[in-house]
């Protein structure tokens, strides 16, 4: 009876090379180190009998590894596609589940505010989409889709009819332009906003530093120090900031910003310097072009003459040039406040 005889292996220089990292690499998987070794074995002209027992694996595991690498070289030696178990989801339950994330829990009669994956295998089995279905398939169908149905964001729905033409002038002036014309280079656009009640907090007792074995402790009890206000006024187009710290917020603080800011250069000498602010409470006319009414919300109310020492004759929105703070001197066109 005829003795099959093993197939002869010929390696070339980047196939030995790679072999044998393959065959003595710490990172490569036991069983391509195995099937590496069998091929640099049979490539020095070893038997069958003799590599399986060098390898310590049965004689038919390296004939069919050394015939495997005899007829397609390197790629021989990794595993074949298998079938696996048959699917049992079909490719049509995959879009109806994520058409089910994205609708709102409360649209379905679901007693939810947002989805969750076990709560959505659990609606699509009680719907009929799947006989049944893991939270893990749902998450890794929606991670394929890119949808995380139990991440929300919040928005404001805008109620204010007059909000149109308060956001043209803003955003024409984040873009240097005031009433159809560009801005100059000595005219400065600057925003401001507060920051309320940020409360000063001191641990009781000192924080302990970490050691061996030992993280960093923190005492959970704390003293109150009162609370502030950060006021913080943004140039738009020079990107600088200042601010400030105010025991209160309100008329005279925000002042005090202002004369903070309009007290230095480039601002206490510029032609024109615009401040967008936005209160719960009327804005201020702080100053406006000559002749012009000052942009806000305040131009058909009449403001009490205890807010401000500087806005006593303050009628329908105006103000007079003498009726400004000291930083506004008459030669110079004084500041605009933007609602």
């Amino acid at each position: 009876m005829p003795v099959a005889t093993a197939c002869p292996i010929a390696l070339a220089a980047s196939e030995r090379y790679r072999l044998t990292k393959m065959a003595w690499g710490h990172k490569t998987e036991f069983r391509l180190r195995l099937r590496a070794q069998i091929i640099l074995h049979a490539a020095r002209g070893l038997a069958n009998a003799r590599i399986s027992e060098r390898v310590g694996v049965h004689v038919d595991t390296v004939r069919r590894w050394r015939g495997r690498f005899a007829e397609k070289r390197l790629p021989g030696l990794a595993d074949r596609k298998r079938t696996g178990r048959p699917p049992s989801l079909t490719a049509l339950q995959n879009p109806q589940v994520a058409a089910l994330a994205c609708q709102l829990p409360a649209e379905t009669g679901v007693p939810l505010s947002r989805w969750s994956c076990p709560e959505l295998a659990r609606e699509a089995v009680e719907r009929g989409v799947a006989p049944f279905l893991s939270a893990s398939t749902v998450r890794c169908w929606l991670t394929r889709d890119a949808l995380k149905p139990w991440q929300h964001r919040s928005w404001i729905f805008i109620t204010d009819p007059g909000f149109r033409a308060k956001a043209e002038r803003v955003l024409d002036l984040y873009a240097r332009t005031w009433n159809g014309t560009r801005l100059g280079a000595d005219e400065y656009v600057i925003s401001a906003d507060e920051k309320t009640s940020i409360q000063a907090r001191c641990r009781c007792h000192p924080t302990l530093a970490p050691g061996q074995a030992r993280a960093m402790r923190v005492n959970h009890t704390y003293g109150r120090g009162g609370a502030l206000a950060y006021l913080a006024a943004y140039d738009v187009h020079r990107v600088r900031v200042f601010g400030r710290t105010e025991a209160r917020t309100g008329i005279d603080p925000f002042m005090n910003l202002v004369t903070q800011v309009m007290s230095k250069e480039p601002y206490a000498s510029a032609k024109r310097v615009f401040w967008i602010a936005a209160h719960r409470r009327p804005p201020v006319p702080l100053a406006c072009p000559m002749g012009e009414q000052a942009a806000g919300t305040n131009g058909e109310r009449r403001r009490s003459s205890r807010e401000h020492p500087g806005h006593r004759s303050a009628r329908s929105g105006r103000i007079r040039i003498r009726d400004l703070p000291n930083w506004v001197s008459p030669r110079r066109r004084p500041a605009s406040l933007i609602l």
